[in-house]
């Protein structure tokens, strides 16, 4: 997995040490740690979009309900 490309957001802290990685692969996509790169995990596109997709509705469930 080392000839991927890791993306990381713009959100991570300025040393970079402590954020989530992403990277395409041929079959989906791989996540690591930056403080743990040789540790990956792949899933498919479709599971990782419906984590995301889940992660933001419960957000904005929570936001709803604050008000």
């Amino acid at each position: 997995m080392s000839q991927l490309k890791w993306f990381k957001s713009s959100f991570s802290e300025a040393s970079g040490n402590n954020c989530v990685e992403v990277a395409a692969t041929p079959d989906g996509v791989a996540l690591r740690e930056s403080d743990a790169p040789a540790e990956v995990l792949t899933t498919s596109r479709v599971a990782l979009q419906a984590l995301i997709l889940s992660a933001q509705a419960k957000l904005l469930a929570q936001r709803g309900s604050d008000r």
